[in-house]
């Protein structure tokens, strides 16, 4: 029997995220905080919830997608939460990028009910969501992560099962460090290219196959160029993935000083309230610097 799915958290990620779930042919039902963001996924064959804990009830894998930690505690243990409708044997799916700690509490209490649980975080922004080739890295039992396999299949390419409850968490950190340290590397070649005068399209055509090559400055390069700001993931969430990392680096005792200084390269364009513009404009921050602009 095909098992019935729930999907919680509806946004940037989450719409297509859920729209590959229904392309592959699983029976959805819906949740989202904002009820309009229901309304296309519900159009197109979903059913809607009326909270998370209705979703569960309706649901034998729930899939949550929602953007901090405590609205994952809030959606999965708060009052009409996950806890207060799934059936023991049921499994929730966090792909939410959280605290490895918390995690391992959320997934301790839902075992508590019978309830089931993986951490999956995900990778490949908006592009990744809408297409299914997101990057999905798993914390949990291996036999839940097999039970979920054809759910991530559904959703993402990459998929690996990376050890126990939190360690998908875990992962998904060390991702982020990889992002914004790209991220900054690339903003910063951009910068000298620009003070120095070669064309910058053919500069970025030239590096981009190479060594220096990367999937941002593939995906995020030419953005920068054409100086479009729409996010494939926004400055907000990815400091909130930072402020998880320099956390969790704390905890560890893990130097990262790259990492750190990309977050307070970030605050500065939050204060500027640049908050919902995409991850690569972290080029602002360094243009602010410089007193002169890349591209346009």
């Amino acid at each position: 029997m095909t098992e019935r799915i729930g999907f919680i958290g509806l946004g940037i990620m989450g719409q297509g995220m859920a729209r590959n779930l229904l392309k592959a042919g699983y029976e959805l039902t819906v949740w989202n905080r904002s009820a309009s963001r229901m309304n296309p996924i519900v159009a197109e064959g979903a059913g809607g919830g009326d909270s998370p804990a209705d979703v569960a009830a309706r649901s034998d894998i729930i899939v949550v997608c929602v953007s901090d930690t405590p609205d994952v505690e809030a959606v999965t243990l708060g009052p009409n939460g996950v806890i207060e409708g799934a059936r023991p044997g049921s499994l929730v799916i966090d792909c939410s990028t959280i605290s490895p700690a918390a995690t391992r509490t959320i997934a301790d209490k839902l075992g508590e009910k019978g309830v089931h649980m993986l951490d999956a975080p995900i990778s490949g922004g908006s592009e990744g969501a809408a297409k299914g080739t997101l990057s999905i890295m798993v914390g949990g039992d291996e036999t839940d992560f097999q039970r979920a396999l054809p759910v991530f299949e559904a959703m993402g390419k990459a998929i690996t099962h990376v050890g126990g409850h939190g360690a998908g968490q875990t992962v998904k950190l060390m991702n982020q460090i990889l992002v914004v340290g790209n991220a900054l590397a690339m903003c910063e070649a951009f910068m000298f290219a620009q003070a120095s005068g070669v064309d910058l399209q053919k500069a970025l055509d030239a590096v981009k196959a190479g060594a220096a090559g990367s999937w941002m400055l593939s995906m995020r390069g030419p953005q920068i160029l054409a100086r479009d700001w729409r996010p494939g993931f926004t400055i907000d969430l990815q400091q909130k993935d930072l402020r998880l990392v320099l956390e969790a680096a704390d905890d560890v005792g893990a130097p990262i000083p790259a990492a750190s200084l990309v977050f307070q390269l970030y605050r500065t364009l939050q204060a500027q309230g640049l908050g919902d513009e995409g991850n690569h404009a972290l080029i602002k921050a360094l243009e602010h610097l410089a007193g002169f602009k890349v591209g346009g």
